[in-house]
């Protein structure tokens, strides 16, 4: 077994943000343990999953065997007790995974209009750099969530983040509500999966066409079997964030494609969320993390901004949200915002939700007793597991 390494650390936070870990990574054999024994109904489709498919008027195995694809709206599960995700072995091959698209969340200034005045100066922007390699010795809890959606297969980046109830053993990933629910005119996505340091070494399109699987996803894929968002994202979230915006943010419980270990244990490292960060006058840095995938990324490299925070309002009714001088683009939504917590830890405070067409700066929620109320349910759910 791995030894597990110690927790992602700040340095120099003033002046720059920087996760870091001890160099521990993928087995020498492979990403995952022996695969576990093959649950009931086949394909990864458990009893109990089977059974709420059928509730819902779906045949398992037509579902494994492509029912998915059907995005018939009155198919299309929508309810925050609907979500199902059953997995189906093999699906997220590598090429699959480098075709994946990014759900942009871009805004134009008119969006802004329901400013409440409190809206900061635009920041200037800070140029994305790639993060250091390997990602498993520099930020092995960020990596690429991966989903299906009426327009394909879509792309988003996450964090596996600390279980009050699961210590050592979370498998707990933080990404954005519109990464896993369409939002106001729609339900939730579909074969949402977690892949922790993707294409580790940073390689180009070009090095990975004939990379070995275990280069491209170093600790497999983890899929969704549950999901949570808030339902002000799903009541209000829109193709631009809308009034969701500031409520765009999402906790998936995962588990292995193969094997038995957590993803904690599995990538050794994982992050605390603080609900309770200072206001945004007293944050001297923040930094974000993601897998930008549109243009001019293409997806395949770990980015990191690094800014001084600051406010931005959608709406009067709704709260604010941080902003950061950031270049990265569609594909880092979801992606982790870390800065010195309430205790002067290093925690993840906020994710990726929109940004404005020129990708000149990003915007976050703020995590408040909302986000606190869905983290500590899903904590719960899986107490022990």
């Amino acid at each position: 077994m791995r030894s597990i390494c110690p927790l992602l650390a700040a340095t120099g936070l003033v002046a720059a943000l920087a996760l870091t870990a001890t160099a521990c990574g993928p087995s020498e054999d492979g990403a995952a343990d022996k695969p576990a024994a093959a649950e009931s109904a086949g394909g990864g489709i458990s009893a109990d999953l089977a059974e709420t498919l059928k509730k819902h008027g779906v045949d398992p195995d037509r579902w494994k065997n492509g029912e998915w694809k059907n995005w018939d709206k009155d198919k299309w599960l929508r309810e925050a007790k609907d979500f199902v995700n059953p997995v189906i072995d093999g699906l997220w091959k590598p090429e699959r995974m480098k075709s994946a698209k990014d759900p942009a969340k871009t805004m134009s200034a008119g969006d802004l209009s329901g400013d409440r005045g409190v809206t900061d100066p635009e920041p200037s922007p800070v140029r994305a750099e790639p993060e250091d390699l390997p990602y498993h010795e520099h930020a092995a809890p960020v990596g690429k969530v991966f989903f299906d959606s009426p327009e394909g297969s879509m792309v988003c980046s996450g964090t596996v983040v600390k279980d009050p109830k699961n210590p050592g053993r979370s498998n707990l990933v933080w990404t954005a509500g519109h990464c896993v629910h369409a939002g106001a005119k729609g339900g939730w996505y579909r074969n949402i999966v977690f892949v922790p340091a993707y294409n580790d070494k940073g390689k180009s399109a070009a090095a990975l066409e004939n990379a070995r699987p275990e280069e491209i996803a170093p600790y497999g894929a983890f899929w969704a079997d549950w999901a949570t968002t808030s339902g002000e994202w799903i009541a209000d979230g829109g193709p631009t964030g809308g009034e969701g915006a500031p409520y765009d943010y999402s906790v998936l419980h995962v588990k292995p494609e193969s094997g038995t270990k957590s993803l904690e244990e599995t990538v050794g490292n994982a992050l605390p969320v603080d609900f309770d960060a200072p206001e945004i006058s007293q944050i001297s840095a923040m930094g974000a993390w993601g897998y930008p995938a549109a243009a001019p990324y293409d997806g395949l490299i770990m980015h990191k901004c690094i800014d001084r925070p600051g406010r931005l309002s959608i709406s009067p009714s709704t709260p604010t949200m941080y902003r950061i001088g950031c270049t990265m683009t569609g594909g880092s939504s979801g992606g982790g915002w870390f800065s010195e917590g309430s205790d002067g830890k290093l925690a993840l405070v906020s994710n990726t939700s929109i940004g404005p067409v020129t990708a000149g700066w990003l915007a976050g929620p703020h995590l408040g007793e909302g986000a606190r109320k869905i983290f500590t349910m899903m904590s719960d759910k899986f107490a022990g597991r």
